[in-house]
């Protein structure tokens, strides 16, 4: 076990984007398992980061016992307990992945008169170099900012309650990047030995619940 999250560790290190937080137009939310997306959005607003924060996604298999009234609802209502007020919070029910996380917030805020320059972009640690790649691709334009509560990969699983859970997304994740930059779906992305090295041991380990049925490896 001490080998296999040795290579977990290199997966969730390969995922971080490491960018410097700043001021930008708007916030948007990734919705996922994890409500620390909601309480980290909440935690940058307070400190002014910007002005109005949108959280998108309905439910996957994953999240529909979690957030059984959808993960935007529900991270809006933490965010609010946590005193972001309502106005400054916007809310997209309907996307099931990143790319419509994306498209869907930007429509929203479209119809709203609202065409941000720069975002920050709040997911949960280790999907932040697949926002970032996904962001380049589904709207290029746009200035992002990834951001995720700071937390070591013990911590995260101490807070998510299940090692396998984790490490199970941390392995789909990383199969993503090259297949959905494959199929057009986001920007590519270097991965490195390292990191491919790893994510096999780990797929061979039996992570494997995450895992998309393509797996060619066109991206290096």
């Amino acid at each position: 076990m001490p080998a296999l999250m040795e290579d977990a560790q290199t997966l969730w290190e390969f995922h971080q984007m490491h960018h410097e937080p700043r001021d930008t137009d708007v916030a948007i939310g990734l919705g996922s398992h994890d409500i620390g997306v909601a309480e980290h959005a909440a935690d940058l607003h307070r400190q002014g980061r910007f002005p109005l924060v949108v959280f998108t996604g309905a439910n996957a298999p994953t999240t529909v016992n979690d957030f059984p009234r959808g993960e935007a609802v529900e991270f809006a209502e933490r965010a609010e307990e946590l005193g972001v007020p309502a106005s400054a919070l916007r809310i997209e029910p309907r996307a099931t992945n990143t790319g419509e996380n994306l498209a869907f917030a930007r429509a929203l805020l479209e119809g709203e008169g609202i065409t941000p320059r720069t975002a920050t972009l709040i997911s949960r640690p280790y999907q932040q170099r697949r926002a970032y790649a996904t962001a380049r691709k589904i709207w290029p334009e746009l200035e992002v900012i990834c951001s995720a509560r700071a937390q070591e990969l013990p911590d995260y699983i101490s807070t998510i309650g299940s090692t396998r859970r984790v490490l199970d997304m941390l392995v789909g994740d990383t199969q993503r990047m090259w297949v959905y930059a494959d199929r057009g779906f986001a920007a590519p992305q270097q991965i490195d030995e390292a990191t491919y090295a790893a994510y096999e041991r780990l797929v061979a380990a039996g992570y494997t619940s995450r895992l998309l049925e393509s797996n060619a490896r066109s991206i290096r």
